[in-house]
Protein backbone atom coordinates (compact mmCIF):
# COMPACT_ATOMS: atom_id res chain seq x y z
CA UNK A 1 0.00 0.00 0.00
CA UNK A 2 1.23 3.85 -0.63
CA UNK A 3 1.72 5.32 2.77
CA UNK A 4 0.24 8.30 1.10
CA UNK A 5 -3.21 6.69 0.81
CA UNK A 6 -3.29 6.49 4.43
CA UNK A 7 -2.89 10.28 4.72
CA UNK A 8 -5.80 12.56 4.16
CA UNK A 9 -5.67 15.55 2.01
CA UNK A 10 -4.69 18.69 2.64
CA UNK A 11 -6.48 21.15 0.46
CA UNK A 12 -4.96 24.69 -0.11
CA UNK A 13 -8.51 26.21 0.21
CA UNK A 14 -11.89 25.50 0.26
CA UNK A 15 -14.82 27.18 1.21
CA UNK A 16 -16.47 27.40 5.02
CA UNK A 17 -20.48 26.21 4.33
CA UNK A 18 -22.46 26.41 6.95
CA UNK A 19 -26.11 25.21 7.66
CA UNK A 20 -27.01 29.04 7.18
CA UNK A 21 -25.66 28.81 3.96
CA UNK A 22 -27.76 25.92 2.80
CA UNK A 23 -30.64 27.47 4.45
CA UNK A 24 -30.24 31.22 2.59
CA UNK A 25 -29.08 28.69 -0.87
CA UNK A 26 -32.67 26.66 -0.44
CA UNK A 27 -34.79 29.63 0.45
CA UNK A 28 -33.38 31.48 -2.95
CA UNK A 29 -34.23 28.40 -5.05
CA UNK A 30 -37.50 27.65 -3.57
CA UNK A 31 -38.78 31.52 -3.44
CA UNK A 32 -36.70 33.77 -5.07
CA UNK A 33 -38.85 34.29 -8.55
CA UNK A 34 -40.64 36.69 -10.00
CA UNK A 35 -40.78 40.08 -8.31
CA UNK A 36 -38.59 38.51 -5.50
CA UNK A 37 -35.48 37.82 -7.72
CA UNK A 38 -33.99 40.47 -6.74
CA UNK A 39 -34.19 39.80 -2.82
CA UNK A 40 -30.64 37.77 -1.78
CA UNK A 41 -28.92 40.43 -4.77
CA UNK A 42 -29.74 43.49 -3.04
CA UNK A 43 -29.46 42.53 0.73
CA UNK A 44 -26.10 41.27 -0.42
CA UNK A 45 -24.88 44.92 -1.78
CA UNK A 46 -26.22 46.42 1.07
CA UNK A 47 -24.33 43.60 3.59
CA UNK A 48 -21.06 44.58 1.94
CA UNK A 49 -21.18 48.27 1.75
CA UNK A 50 -22.09 48.02 5.61
CA UNK A 51 -18.77 45.99 6.08
CA UNK A 52 -16.80 48.01 3.69
CA UNK A 53 -17.84 51.70 4.38
CA UNK A 54 -18.64 52.56 1.21
CA UNK A 55 -21.99 54.06 -0.46
CA UNK A 56 -22.68 51.73 -3.14
CA UNK A 57 -22.12 48.05 -4.19
CA UNK A 58 -23.34 46.21 -7.77
CA UNK A 59 -23.11 42.44 -7.39
CA UNK A 60 -21.84 40.38 -10.22
CA UNK A 61 -20.48 37.47 -12.09
CA UNK A 62 -16.75 37.84 -10.97
CA UNK A 63 -14.30 40.27 -10.19
CA UNK A 64 -12.86 40.05 -13.14
CA UNK A 65 -16.36 41.57 -14.30
CA UNK A 66 -16.52 44.10 -11.74
CA UNK A 67 -13.38 45.45 -13.10
CA UNK A 68 -14.27 45.29 -16.41
CA UNK A 69 -17.85 46.96 -16.09
CA UNK A 70 -15.71 50.22 -13.31
CA UNK A 71 -13.06 50.45 -16.34
CA UNK A 72 -15.68 50.72 -19.33
CA UNK A 73 -17.40 53.04 -17.41
CA UNK A 74 -14.52 55.08 -16.43
CA UNK A 75 -13.80 55.54 -20.81
CA UNK A 76 -10.73 53.44 -20.69
CA UNK A 77 -10.44 52.11 -24.14
CA UNK A 78 -7.93 51.71 -27.58
CA UNK A 79 -4.84 53.06 -26.80
CA UNK A 80 -5.04 54.16 -23.02
CA UNK A 81 -2.53 52.90 -20.48
CA UNK A 82 -3.30 51.25 -16.92
CA UNK A 83 -0.28 50.59 -14.88
CA UNK A 84 -0.06 47.43 -12.90
CA UNK A 85 2.05 44.88 -10.82
CA UNK A 86 3.91 42.31 -12.93
CA UNK A 87 2.63 39.93 -10.19
CA UNK A 88 -0.64 39.38 -10.99
CA UNK A 89 -3.06 36.83 -11.67
CA UNK A 90 -4.44 37.29 -15.45
CA UNK A 91 -7.60 38.17 -14.34
CA UNK A 92 -6.66 41.27 -12.99
CA UNK A 93 -5.35 42.69 -16.75
CA UNK A 94 -8.24 40.42 -18.65
CA UNK A 95 -10.46 43.90 -18.43
CA UNK A 96 -7.91 45.96 -19.63
CA UNK A 97 -6.96 43.85 -22.85
CA UNK A 98 -10.75 43.90 -23.40
CA UNK A 99 -11.17 47.51 -23.66
CA UNK A 100 -8.17 47.61 -25.88
CA UNK A 101 -6.42 49.49 -23.96
CA UNK A 102 -2.83 48.27 -23.14
CA UNK A 103 -1.26 47.18 -19.84
CA UNK A 104 2.27 48.64 -18.57
CA UNK A 105 3.61 45.81 -16.19
CA UNK A 106 6.14 47.65 -13.48
CA UNK A 107 8.07 45.88 -10.63
CA UNK A 108 6.62 44.74 -7.33
CA UNK A 109 8.30 45.82 -4.04
CA UNK A 110 10.39 42.56 -2.22
CA UNK A 111 8.09 43.21 1.12
CA UNK A 112 4.46 43.63 -0.16
CA UNK A 113 4.63 42.18 -3.34
CA UNK A 114 2.85 44.87 -4.56
CA UNK A 115 3.17 47.76 -6.82
CA UNK A 116 6.57 49.59 -6.52
CA UNK A 117 5.29 53.41 -6.27
CA UNK A 118 8.60 54.65 -8.02
CA UNK A 119 8.08 52.22 -11.20
CA UNK A 120 4.46 53.44 -11.29
CA UNK A 121 5.52 57.11 -11.50
CA UNK A 122 8.09 56.31 -13.89
CA UNK A 123 5.86 54.43 -16.14
CA UNK A 124 3.39 57.02 -16.08
CA UNK A 125 2.75 58.91 -19.85
CA UNK A 126 0.27 61.11 -21.12
CA UNK A 127 -1.75 58.10 -22.37
CA UNK A 128 -1.89 56.21 -18.51
CA UNK A 129 -5.35 56.36 -17.73
CA UNK A 130 -5.23 54.25 -14.08
CA UNK A 131 -3.06 53.06 -11.76
CA UNK A 132 -4.61 49.38 -10.90
CA UNK A 133 -3.65 48.60 -7.35
CA UNK A 134 -3.97 45.09 -6.68
CA UNK A 135 -3.68 43.62 -3.37
CA UNK A 136 -1.88 40.68 -3.37
CA UNK A 137 -2.61 38.05 -1.10
CA UNK A 138 -4.12 40.43 1.65
CA UNK A 139 -1.18 42.40 1.52
CA UNK A 140 -1.97 46.19 1.17
CA UNK A 141 -0.46 48.31 -1.60
CA UNK A 142 1.19 51.73 -0.30
CA UNK A 143 -2.48 53.54 -1.37
CA UNK A 144 -1.10 56.76 0.49
CA UNK A 145 1.73 56.96 -2.12
CA UNK A 146 0.21 55.58 -5.04
CA UNK A 147 -3.23 58.44 -4.11
CA UNK A 148 -0.32 60.94 -3.80
CA UNK A 149 0.86 60.02 -7.54
CA UNK A 150 -2.21 59.63 -8.89
CA UNK A 151 -3.50 63.33 -7.50
CA UNK A 152 -0.28 64.99 -8.85
CA UNK A 153 -0.74 63.44 -12.49
CA UNK A 154 -4.51 63.34 -12.22
CA UNK A 155 -4.53 59.51 -12.81
CA UNK A 156 -7.22 57.17 -10.54
CA UNK A 157 -6.34 54.42 -8.93
CA UNK A 158 -8.83 51.42 -9.24
CA UNK A 159 -8.24 48.94 -6.19
CA UNK A 160 -8.28 45.01 -7.07
CA UNK A 161 -9.16 43.69 -3.54
CA UNK A 162 -9.73 40.33 -4.87
CA UNK A 163 -7.41 39.18 -2.25
CA UNK A 164 -8.22 41.28 0.15
CA UNK A 165 -11.22 41.03 2.14
CA UNK A 166 -10.45 41.84 5.73
CA UNK A 167 -7.14 43.77 5.31
CA UNK A 168 -7.39 47.35 5.86
CA UNK A 169 -5.20 50.41 6.53
CA UNK A 170 -6.60 52.15 10.11
CA UNK A 171 -10.01 52.72 9.82
CA UNK A 172 -10.02 52.20 5.87
CA UNK A 173 -11.08 48.45 4.40
CA UNK A 174 -8.87 47.55 1.49
CA UNK A 175 -11.38 48.23 -1.77
CA UNK A 176 -12.79 51.30 -0.28
CA UNK A 177 -10.81 54.39 -1.45
CA UNK A 178 -9.89 54.04 -4.55
CA UNK A 179 -12.12 55.54 -7.63
CA UNK A 180 -13.61 52.41 -7.13
CA UNK A 181 -12.82 48.52 -5.67
CA UNK A 182 -13.47 44.97 -6.84
CA UNK A 183 -13.29 42.36 -5.05
CA UNK A 184 -13.97 38.05 -6.16
CA UNK A 185 -16.05 35.41 -4.30
CA UNK A 186 -14.55 32.31 -6.02
CA UNK A 187 -14.71 29.29 -4.19
CA UNK A 188 -11.03 29.69 -2.88
CA UNK A 189 -11.99 33.29 -1.46
CA UNK A 190 -12.29 34.38 2.45
CA UNK A 191 -15.64 34.99 1.48
CA UNK A 192 -17.48 33.04 -1.34
CA UNK A 193 -20.88 32.71 -3.49
CA UNK A 194 -19.05 30.13 -5.41
CA UNK A 195 -18.12 31.98 -8.47
CA UNK A 196 -18.88 35.61 -8.16
CA UNK A 197 -17.94 39.13 -7.55
CA UNK A 198 -18.58 42.90 -6.59
CA UNK A 199 -18.24 46.69 -7.29
CA UNK A 200 -17.92 49.10 -4.64
CA UNK A 201 -17.44 52.89 -5.07
CA UNK A 202 -18.35 56.01 -3.45
CA UNK A 203 -18.87 57.77 -6.26
CA UNK A 204 -22.16 58.87 -7.39
CA UNK A 205 -21.81 59.14 -10.89
CA UNK A 206 -19.62 56.40 -11.96
CA UNK A 207 -21.79 54.30 -10.03
CA UNK A 208 -24.92 55.35 -12.00
CA UNK A 209 -22.70 54.85 -15.08
CA UNK A 210 -21.68 51.23 -14.11
CA UNK A 211 -25.18 50.39 -12.93
CA UNK A 212 -26.66 51.34 -16.58
CA UNK A 213 -23.50 49.35 -18.13
CA UNK A 214 -24.05 46.29 -15.97
CA UNK A 215 -27.54 45.67 -17.17
CA UNK A 216 -27.38 45.83 -21.02
CA UNK A 217 -27.43 49.34 -20.96
CA UNK A 218 -30.50 50.13 -19.87
CA UNK A 219 -30.61 53.15 -17.29
CA UNK A 220 -31.95 52.60 -14.14
CA UNK A 221 -35.46 54.55 -14.36
CA UNK A 222 -35.82 53.93 -17.69
CA UNK A 223 -39.69 53.44 -18.28
CA UNK A 224 -39.42 51.85 -21.85
CA UNK A 225 -39.86 48.29 -22.41
CA UNK A 226 -36.64 46.82 -23.78
CA UNK A 227 -34.90 50.31 -24.14
CA UNK A 228 -30.68 50.26 -23.62
CA UNK A 229 -29.32 53.91 -24.18
CA UNK A 230 -26.11 51.94 -24.86
CA UNK A 231 -24.54 48.47 -25.51
CA UNK A 232 -24.05 47.30 -22.17
CA UNK A 233 -22.44 43.55 -20.41
CA UNK A 234 -24.30 40.80 -18.63
CA UNK A 235 -21.76 40.24 -15.57
CA UNK A 236 -24.70 39.99 -13.29
CA UNK A 237 -24.75 37.51 -10.14
CA UNK A 238 -27.89 35.42 -9.32
CA UNK A 239 -30.07 35.25 -6.63
CA UNK A 240 -29.03 32.06 -5.54
CA UNK A 241 -25.25 32.72 -5.13
CA UNK A 242 -26.27 36.09 -3.51
CA UNK A 243 -28.15 33.88 -1.13
CA UNK A 244 -24.76 32.04 0.22
CA UNK A 245 -23.11 35.76 -0.22
CA UNK A 246 -25.82 36.81 2.73
CA UNK A 247 -25.01 34.20 5.16
CA UNK A 248 -21.24 34.13 4.46
CA UNK A 249 -21.46 38.45 5.31
CA UNK A 250 -23.13 37.33 8.23
CA UNK A 251 -19.82 35.49 9.18
CA UNK A 252 -17.53 37.74 8.13
CA UNK A 253 -15.55 38.36 11.20
CA UNK A 254 -15.43 34.94 11.95
CA UNK A 255 -13.89 33.69 8.28
CA UNK A 256 -11.29 36.42 8.42
CA UNK A 257 -10.47 36.00 11.99
CA UNK A 258 -10.00 32.08 11.09
CA UNK A 259 -7.89 33.17 8.51
CA UNK A 260 -6.08 35.40 10.51
CA UNK A 261 -5.23 32.50 13.05
CA UNK A 262 -4.12 29.64 10.85
CA UNK A 263 -1.60 32.26 9.67
CA UNK A 264 -0.42 33.52 13.00
CA UNK A 265 0.23 29.28 13.62
CA UNK A 266 2.47 29.13 10.04
CA UNK A 267 4.16 32.70 11.37
CA UNK A 268 5.18 31.36 14.76
CA UNK A 269 6.35 27.96 13.46
CA UNK A 270 8.24 29.43 11.15
CA UNK A 271 9.89 32.68 12.49
CA UNK A 272 13.22 31.22 12.60
CA UNK A 273 13.86 30.47 9.07
CA UNK A 274 14.79 32.27 6.12
CA UNK A 275 11.56 33.15 4.80
CA UNK A 276 9.54 36.11 4.67
CA UNK A 277 5.61 35.49 4.61
CA UNK A 278 2.90 37.88 4.50
CA UNK A 279 4.11 41.30 5.94
CA UNK A 280 1.56 43.65 8.35
CA UNK A 281 3.19 46.95 8.67
CA UNK A 282 2.07 49.26 11.44
CA UNK A 283 -1.59 50.95 11.10
CA UNK A 284 -2.83 48.00 8.53
CA UNK A 285 -4.19 44.31 9.48
CA UNK A 286 -3.68 41.52 7.19
CA UNK A 287 -6.70 39.42 5.85
CA UNK A 288 -3.84 36.70 5.34
CA UNK A 289 -6.12 35.11 2.30
CA UNK A 290 -2.97 32.91 1.20
CA UNK A 291 -0.32 32.56 3.46
CA UNK A 292 2.63 32.64 1.78
CA UNK A 293 6.31 31.80 2.47
CA UNK A 294 9.61 33.50 0.58
CA UNK A 295 12.82 32.37 0.60
CA UNK A 296 15.36 34.94 1.65
CA UNK A 297 17.36 35.49 -1.77
CA UNK A 298 20.79 33.63 -1.77
CA UNK A 299 19.07 30.49 0.37
CA UNK A 300 18.69 27.75 -1.95
CA UNK A 301 15.38 26.85 -2.87
CA UNK A 302 13.59 24.81 -5.70
CA UNK A 303 9.78 25.12 -5.88
CA UNK A 304 9.28 22.45 -8.24
CA UNK A 305 11.21 20.21 -5.72
CA UNK A 306 9.65 21.11 -2.99
CA UNK A 307 5.80 20.99 -4.17
CA UNK A 308 6.72 17.05 -5.28
CA UNK A 309 7.29 16.59 -1.73
CA UNK A 310 4.06 18.05 -0.99
CA UNK A 311 1.96 15.91 -3.11
CA UNK A 312 3.65 13.25 -1.66
CA UNK A 313 2.55 13.59 1.46
CA UNK A 314 -1.06 14.47 0.33
CA UNK A 315 -0.62 18.41 0.87
CA UNK A 316 -1.58 20.42 -2.12
CA UNK A 317 0.65 23.59 -2.95
CA UNK A 318 0.57 26.82 -4.56
CA UNK A 319 2.90 28.39 -7.20
CA UNK A 320 3.38 31.90 -6.62
CA UNK A 321 2.09 34.13 -9.13
CA UNK A 322 4.11 34.28 -12.46
CA UNK A 323 5.01 37.57 -13.70
CA UNK A 324 2.01 38.16 -16.27
CA UNK A 325 5.11 39.11 -18.94
CA UNK A 326 6.94 35.99 -19.11
CA UNK A 327 2.92 34.59 -20.47
CA UNK A 328 2.89 34.23 -24.06
CA UNK A 329 0.11 37.07 -24.31
CA UNK A 330 2.59 39.86 -22.98
CA UNK A 331 5.68 41.15 -23.81
CA UNK A 332 9.30 40.04 -21.66
CA UNK A 333 9.54 42.65 -18.80
CA UNK A 334 12.91 41.56 -17.61
CA UNK A 335 13.71 44.83 -16.32
CA UNK A 336 11.44 43.79 -13.65
CA UNK A 337 13.80 42.51 -11.43
CA UNK A 338 11.59 41.32 -7.83
CA UNK A 339 8.92 40.26 -10.17
CA UNK A 340 11.37 37.80 -12.40
CA UNK A 341 13.40 36.74 -9.05
CA UNK A 342 10.77 36.34 -6.22
CA UNK A 343 8.52 33.87 -8.16
CA UNK A 344 10.71 31.09 -8.08
CA UNK A 345 11.44 30.99 -4.39
CA UNK A 346 7.77 31.62 -3.28
CA UNK A 347 5.00 29.32 -2.37
CA UNK A 348 1.16 29.66 -1.19
CA UNK A 349 0.20 27.09 1.55
CA UNK A 350 -2.60 25.69 2.14
CA UNK A 351 -5.36 27.65 4.22
CA UNK A 352 -8.93 26.61 4.19
CA UNK A 353 -10.99 27.48 7.25
CA UNK A 354 -11.26 24.44 8.60
CA UNK A 355 -7.68 23.22 8.45
CA UNK A 356 -7.05 21.38 11.93
CA UNK A 357 -3.84 22.11 14.10
CA UNK A 358 -2.70 18.57 13.30
CA UNK A 359 -2.76 18.94 9.63
CA UNK A 360 -0.79 22.74 9.71
CA UNK A 361 1.55 20.77 11.74
CA UNK A 362 2.06 18.31 8.86
CA UNK A 363 2.72 21.06 6.28
CA UNK A 364 4.88 22.40 8.65
CA UNK A 365 6.94 19.65 9.19
CA UNK A 366 6.84 18.84 5.56
CA UNK A 367 8.17 22.38 5.00
CA UNK A 368 10.97 22.79 8.34
CA UNK A 369 12.41 19.56 6.21
CA UNK A 370 13.08 20.35 3.17
CA UNK A 371 14.43 23.95 4.47
CA UNK A 372 16.71 22.30 6.42
CA UNK A 373 18.15 19.89 4.22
Amino acid sequence: MNPNDTKSRIHYTKPSITGLEVDYAADAAANGWGEHCYDYIHRFESLFCEHLGVKHAIATSSATGALHLGMAAMGIGLGDEVILADINWIASVAPVVHLGANPVLVDILPDTWCLDPAAVEAAITPRTKAILAVHLYGNLCDLSTLQEIGNRHGIPIIEDAAEAIGSSLFDKRAGSTGSFGAFSFHGTKTVTTGEGGIFVTNDDDLYARVLTLSNHGRAHGETRQFWPETVGFKYKMSNVQAAIGCAQMERVEELIGKKREIFQFYLDALSSFPVLMNPEPLGTRNGFWMPTIVAQPGVPFDRDKLLETFKAENIDGRVFFWPLSMLPAFEECPQNLVSYDIHTRAINLPSYHDITAEDQTRVIECLTHFLDA
